[in-house]
């Protein structure tokens, strides 16, 4: 339990089963229940939220925005933010499991994102992350957590099984247009799509970055309240970037770096070992 100012530690790890690591390889997704126990979860909510309220960004009310501003508040880098933050941020028992599953020795944080889903917030459309990563490789992944109890109608986001092997199929941001292309790729090929339905604060979903994924919106009266830490193996290089959001990350995340250069700015530290 967090004590005065005292957080609960996170540095400790946890083995996964062979099963959780085989079926992340095979679907480009997994869930671990619990990664994080309640008395943890609850000691960083108050501290990451107070992030998202000081640095929420929105002024319009929700319906005068457009499909992306919809769907949630989003804060990136929230341990440059708060120190308190960074903790949750660089917890080396995620960012173990992480490497689990990518079956890699070392990870290194790319950035983090609060997610916060507001009530009544639209849905986020069908997407691929990596599109925006100045990264050729398959050793990138998200971790997913909820800070809050997710109830069934709002649910994990859906993934696209074993979409991760196709590698880049769109370029498209998030957007209506994707929304439409992807969801149009996904019928046309039959590809099965999986949702984990309810979640518990400080259980985790992880995906590759090549997953195709969406999420649905937000019918409750209640703050969809989660943080994101996308983690990259240790060893990757910086790929030439192919678009607008590639060349904007890379200035970003990867801050005076060009490509070529190892992916190991002043942003990016190892977290695990």
């Amino acid at each position: 339990m967090s004590i005065g100012n005292q957080l609960p530690e996170l540095n400790d790890t946890v083995e996964l089963s062979a099963a959780e690591r085989e079926g992340y390889l095979r679907d480009g997704h997994a869930i671990i229940r619990q990664l994080a126990r309640p008395d943890e979860i609850a000691a960083y909510r108050e501290v990451i939220g107070e992030v998202v309220r000081e640095h929420n960004y929105h002024t319009k009310p929700l319906e005068e925005r457009d499909t992306y501003g919809k769907a949630f508040i989003q804060i990136g880098n929230v341990w440059e933010l708060s120190e308190a933050a960074r903790r949750f941020v660089f917890a080396r028992r995620f960012a173990k499991a992480a490497a689990d599953l990518m079956g890699v020795p070392a990870v290194r944080i790319y950035h983090d994102q609060a997610l916060f889903k507001e009530p009544g917030g639209g849905h986020t459309p069908w997407h691929q992350d990596q599109i925006y990563w100045p990264l050729d490789t398959d050793k990138t992944i998200t971790l997913w957590m909820p800070l809050v109890p997710v109830p069934e109608e709002v649910g994990s986001m859906t993934f696209v099984s074993g979409s991760h092997k196709n590698g880049y199929i769109s370029k498209q941001e998030i957007s209506d247009e994707s929304h439409r292309t992807l969801k149009a790729y996904i019928e046309q090929k039959g590809l099965p799509q999986i949702n984990y339905g309810a979640m518990a604060a400080g259980d985790a979903t992880f995906h590759a970055g090549w997953t195709l994924h969406s999420a649905p919106g937000n019918p409750t009266s209640l703050m969809r309240e989660v943080m994101t830490v996308i983690y990259i193996a240790d060893g990757l290089t910086i790929a030439e970037p192919d678009s607008g959001a590639r060349r904007s990350d890379l200035a970003r995340w990867f801050p005076e770096l060009s490509p070529g250069d190892a992916a190991a700015s002043r942003l990016n530290p190892i977290l695990y070992p």
